[in-house]
């Protein structure tokens, strides 16, 4: 058979990169169409307070997604680095531990996450013709987030060993199969926001099954013998050090956010149905720089396991430039036919008004994700998450929120609000730009003593 995985540590650099993002940004882009579907279905036709309550939850979810994903990254980063090293023994341990950590933290997302819904929704200040619908997504969505979890930890293994293919090809089975299933409990159905959540967790949940199906079949050091399944000591603490800082980024910033969606929601509930739908453009435009600053860790981190540092530092500078091009090309399509895809979530002529404002103010802004996501994606690649962490963190959480109660005491309105994820990311690229200047990775006197043994 055919090998799956990458050696990216001899080869041409952008041609291994784009042969790793691509098939990865598309996998994302079905990965964000489980709840784009449920929005444009529940948008066309149950309502718009139902398409506010599928559209407004994002940030809750998120806040338990985004820490498991952050320890998925560090998974990646110590696998793709035992991997670079070929070290069998260590990759062996890392896949094992990674996937016995995974079974840990679904019990554990799916108690609190069942736990939080109310709470939160109130926290975000929910209007009460929203808040029913809303909960009763949440629940059930949270009731199977397993499978979630399952599907990312498992594509962060095959990544990291340079397999982007295969839990693509896995998400664009699911992908269509929740588009059925929305179309099937939503509109025959008639299951409203409920059919819509069962949807996306059946999906999800099959996307798991077919991927612990593929590592239990894969015969390489990075295959899963189930009666193995253990948790190795250093290597759960090589992956808390680099992935704990990253998923503790990711759910402190989606809690903010969640108080981000508060100010949105003062605005009712077409702005919300509104902000909603221009969120799912919005993850189209970024996925480009995602799937390149996972392309970046990857390819970092096995050279920098190889000890080769310069072809690193020569891949995190080409992984920009490919970023900056790509995210300005979509930017400016999506600010030109704002007004159609609009109409693709909602016949509401007030909703779509209200997304195609929130595209025209913020799309000018999105070059500058690149920086911020490049730059720590490499950091990370050399086991530094703690610098993006605190960056992300200064940003994302602490600098937006003082930013929103500042402008909105002042009676900033609408576009101060929309302003808020703008001044966030080009605080964040520019303090990203000055720490990765400075670190081992760019410094040309880089020496061998400062890499990590493998």
């Amino acid at each position: 058979m055919a090998r799956k995985d990458a050696d990216m540590t001899q080869g041409s650099i952008w041609l291994l990169l784009l042969r790793f993002a691509v098939p990865l940004a598309v996998g994302m882009l079905f990965q964000q169409l489980y709840n784009t579907v449920d929005m444009v279905v529940v948008g066309q036709y149950v309502g718009k307070e139902a398409q506010a309550a599928v559209g407004s939850v994002s940030s809750i979810v998120n806040m338990l997604v985004g820490l498991c994903s952050g320890l998925s990254l560090g998974a990646g980063v110590v696998i793709s680095q035992a991997y670079g090293a070929h070290d069998s023994k260590r990759l062996h341990a890392a896949v094992h531990t990674t996937v016995s950590l995974t079974f840990i933290l679904c019990a554990i997302a799916t108690v609190i996450g069942l736990a939080i819904v109310h709470p939160m929704l109130q926290a975000m200040r929910t209007p009460d013709d929203v808040f029913g619908e809303a909960s009763q997504y949440l629940t059930i969505y949270f009731a199977g987030i397993s499978g979630l979890l399952i599907y990312n930890m498992g594509g962060s293994v095959l990544r990291a060993v340079g397999d982007s293919r295969r839990p693509l090809y896995f998400l664009i089975f699911s992908a269509v199969l929740n588009t059925a299933l929305d179309l099937l409990f939503v509109i025959a159905l008639g299951m409203g926001v409920a059919g819509a959540a069962w949807a996306t967790i059946i999906a999800q949940g099959l996307s798991a099954a077919l991927i612990l199906a593929t590592l239990t079949m894969e015969k390489g050091a990075y295959g899963l013998r189930w009666p193995e399944l253990h948790i190795e000591r250093d290597t759960f603490r090589q992956v808390l050090k680099i992935g704990w800082p990253s998923g503790i980024q990711q759910a402190l910033t989606a809690f903010s956010n969640v108080f981000v969606q508060s100010y949105i929601n003062a605005f009712g509930a077409a702005a919300m149905a509104g902000w909603g739908n221009y969120g799912k453009l919005d993850i189209f435009i970024i996925v480009p720089a995602m799937a390149i600053a996972q392309a970046s860790t990857t390819f970092v981190g096995q050279n920098w396991g190889a000890k080769q540092p310069k072809r690193a530092r020569q891949g995190a500078h080409q992984s920009l430039m490919l970023s900056l091009i790509s995210t300005a090309i979509l930017a400016a399509l999506i600010v030109i036919f704002a007004r159609p895809l609009m109409r693709l979530f909602s016949p509401d002529p007030e909703v779509i008004d209200n997304g195609v404002r929130f595209v025209q103010i913020i799309s000018p802004f999105y070059v500058a994700v690149c920086f911020n996501q490049i730059y720590s994606g490499a950091l990370r690649g050399i086991g530094n998450a703690r610098a993006p962490m605190l960056i992300m963190l200064g940003s994302f959480v602490v600098f937006r929120q003082v930013y929103l109660f500042v402008s909105t005491s002042l009676g900033g309105g609408f576009v101060a609000v929309a302003l808020a994820y703008p001044m966030g990311w080009m605080l964040c690229s520019a303090l990203a730009t000055i720490v990765y200047r400075r670190s081992q990775l760019f410094a040309p006197e880089v020496q061998e003593k400062n890499i990590p043994a493998a």
